[in-house]
């Protein structure tokens, strides 16, 4: 009798062993798991982003001196070639006469003799009487002429030596010494100190939401660092070869920025107006594939989403998400789809 109480209580205190057991198990398998996370709506608004440009310093718009001939002329010296820094009044590039001008002068100078010496004689012949004032007056008019004719060509043909009309840079020269030019020839130009712009090309979509006035980061090969100007002009009309639209900025003196030399810029623009825009914090990455967790009573939903303009603080979403939804912007890295989650 003994015996069999005893394997009564065995199996009594085994039965129980087991309930306790199968409890245990059951509560685990109730008690799914939760993340602590943070969350964020997802708004409305425009999203500024830095966007690189990339282009070169050219001539202002009257930074460019331009020497002429003034006379037929032939190239004697070229005093100053392409790249002399010059000062104002600085010869660049001597001429003299060229045939036809010579002969010109030549010509002018005995024709003005010959007025001269007219003239002389008919106020002698008025003194003795034998021509009137009339004929004094005619000829004094006729040297005058002849006198003024020379003067003329005697100062264009001055005129030959060509001269820096300001501080600056010899960009072109054209011809060589010997070279017979014709008048109006440009012969050399020159770049002025101080009037040098950044030209840059960028896309036409950025270019009109661009406005005069509007800073433009600069930073060139000469530069100590960058520099931040205001926009000069933006010219919307698309390259027909780089199918760019073009920014310009002028560039200050203390710039050290030559005319030719590569910059790169950067223009802060507004993008994504009128797309959801959730904190950059949000967005995770699989594969390439940007994603992010949507929450709907307490559970988090992976959502595959197409991103716009960034500032690297906030990113405007062209597609996967709402208005008004909220979205993990900590946490997100310890949670998978489908996982229940509470707020900090």
């Amino acid at each position: 009798m003994a015996e069999v109480s005893g394997r009564i209580a065995i199996v009594l205190v085994g039965t129980a062993l087991a309930s306790c057991s199968g409890s245990g198990t059951d509560t685990q398998k109730a008690a799914d798991p939760v993340a602590l996370v943070k969350l964020a709506p997802v708004t409305n608004g425009a999203v500024s982003e830095q966007t690189a440009v990339y282009g070169a310093a050219e001539p202002g718009a009257g930074a460019t001196a331009t020497l002429v001939a003034s006379e037929e002329a032939r190239i004697v010296r070229i005093v100053a070639p392409v790249g002399t820094r010059v000062s104002g009044g600085q010869l660049v590039v001597q001429l003299a006469p060229g045939p036809t001008a010579s002969l010109d002068l030549v010509k002018a100078n005995s024709d003005a003799r010959a007025a001269e010496a007219a003239y002389a004689r008919a106020g002698r012949l008025r003194q003795d009487g034998l021509v009137g004032n009339a004929e004094v007056e005619q000829a004094r008019a006729a040297a005058a002429t002849a006198g003024a004719t020379r003067s003329s060509l005697a100062q264009r043909t001055a005129s030959l030596a060509l001269t820096a009309p300001s501080a600056g840079i010899v960009q072109a020269v054209t011809g060589s010494p010997g070279d017979l030019v014709q008048p109006g020839a440009s012969i050399a130009t020159i770049v002025r100190d101080g009037d040098v712009r950044a030209r840059f090309g960028i896309d036409p979509a950025i270019a009109r939401s661009l406005r005069p006035g509007q800073p433009i980061r600069i930073e060139g090969n000469g530069t100590r660092g960058q520099l931040t100007v205001p926009i000069d002009a933006v010219d919307p009309a698309v390259d027909p070869q780089t199918r760019l639209a073009a920014v310009f900025a002028r560039l200050p003196v203390g710039a050290r920025i030559g005319t030719g030399e590569i910059l790169t810029g950067a223009v802060t623009t507004s993008a994504g107006s009128g797309l959801p825009s959730i904190p950059y914090a949000a967005l995770m990455d699989d594969g390439g594939q940007p994603y992010v967790f949507v929450v709907t009573n307490g559970t988090a939903h992976r959502r595959n989403v197409r991103t716009g303009a960034s500032d690297r603080r906030t990113v405007a979403i062209v597609e996967g998400v709402k208005l008004g939804e909220r979205v993990v912007v900590e946490g997100g890295t310890a949670i998978e789809d489908g996982m229940k989650v509470r707020t900090r």
